[in-house]
């Protein structure tokens, strides 16, 4: 049996119970998305996306899948804490954040063992940071630090005066020091090339350097029973390679669906996990609506092919790690349900999923569709996907 397990980085399926106490009460990105753009999305709604609570859109009575949503359990709204879930691991504390910026302990030690200054050290927007400070780091060489509201540690270097490997030898300097009350989720090299303030230009050379999770994931459990295990996109990094037989580190939402659809013609037993980090990275954090539903749009269509290409025991599960609403207020990620739609060929009717206690049932399907007894504290819906 092969699982490809499809996560849309930050659409998200409406606010969770506590999402008052983040600031996101009333984020709804899928929900916001198709009210402000309509668009065309037929192979997610005969998959049952308009069963999901508080998604406005067709219910064909023809649908085929298993539809729902899940509750995150872990604190925080972050891609590692997401995926984590997802994978069986719930975190009992959520990872630091700053947004005063790294305390002088963090950044001098940082710029200690890199042998020089840095710049920046405030929580912002990294396209509008490199314009902002780009030309003093092209003049100083001293690398750009910065966060967000995420818990991340993040380089920007140019490619022109600091080579990528520099940049990410800074970066596992930093991972490696980065401990204790300081653990933040990833760090994060954020290439860029340009000469001057209006032609900074991010590049494809951005990598994540994760904290290695604290216990095994659904990728552990099924590497060590000899399933084939594939992570497509930024999977190896959110997990430290760890649990991974094979993986692929391609740049965007089109390079990692034809990755996918690659791995369709392989034969294998086991699972192949794919992020899909556009929806975040260019139009959730850029409040671009336009573009996010667009987005969506080219994965539905990418979809009724590989839908096409699915053998009989095939099984697909689309979800996502957390929201980033486009017409939300603010430009951080928002603390929302994940979608849940999960389909085989072989089905011929619609159940519906309601709200999942934790993101981690999706680990304890993949667990029990496998024949495998891990549940990671969680319940399967393998049962309406036999």
């Amino acid at each position: 049996m092969r699982v490809f397990l499809i996560v849309l980085d930050s659409v998200g399926a409406g606010a969770l119970p506590d999402a008052a106490a983040y600031g996101d009460e009333g984020a709804n990105t899928l929900a916001h998305v198709i009210l402000s753009e309509n668009p065309m999305l037929p192979n997610l709604k005969h998959m049952g996306l308009g069963y999901i609570e508080d998604i406005p859109c067709e219910r064909p009575k023809s649908a085929m899948g298993a539809a729902g949503r899940a509750v995150e359990k872990s604190p925080g709204k972050d891609t590692t804490t997401g995926h984590w879930e997802m994978a069986g691991i719930r975190l009992e504390k959520p990872f630091p954040t700053y947004p005063d910026g790294f305390p002088p302990e963090v950044i001098l030690e940082f710029e200690r063992a890199i042998g020089r200054k840095t710049l920046g050290n405030y929580a912002a927007s990294g396209t509008v940071i490199i314009e902002e400070l780009g030309e003093e780091h092209l003049r100083t060489g001293r690398p750009i630090v910065y966060t967000s509201a995420d818990s991340v540690f993040q380089i920007a270097c140019n490619e022109e005066i600091i080579p990528l490997d520099t940049l990410y030898d800074w970066c596992w300097i930093a991972r490696k020091q980065m401990r204790g009350d300081h653990n933040v989720g990833r760090i994060i090299a954020r290439p860029f090339i340009g000469k001057h303030r209006g032609d900074f230009v991010r590049t494809k050379g951005r990598r994540d350097f994760s904290v290695a999770p604290p216990e095994p994931t659904i990728l552990d459990v099924l590497m060590d029973a000899g399933y084939f295990t594939m992570g497509i996109g930024k999977i190896e990094d959110i997990f430290a390679e760890k649990g991974l037989k094979e993986s692929v580190h391609s740049a965007g939402n089109t390079a990692c669906i034809a990755e996918w659809l690659k791995m369709m013609r392989r034969d294998f037993d086991g699972l192949t996990f794919i992020n899909l980090v556009d929806f975040d990275m260019l139009y959730g954090h850029r409040r671009d609506t336009k573009a996010y539903a667009a987005a969506l749009e080219e994965f539905d269509l990418k979809l009724g092919e590989a839908k096409v290409m699915a053998r009989e025991d095939d099984v697909f599960i689309i979800t996502a790690d957390h929201g980033c609403d486009p017409t939300f207020h603010g430009t951080d990620h928002t603390r929302e349900h994940a979608p849940v739609l999960a389909w085989t060929k072989k089905m011929r009717t619609l159940t519906e999923l309601g709200t999942r206690e934790t993101f981690a049932d999706i680990a304890a399907t993949i667990a029990d569709l496998l024949g495998l007894p891990q549940r990671f504290n969680a319940t399967s819906f393998a049962e309406y996907l036999r």
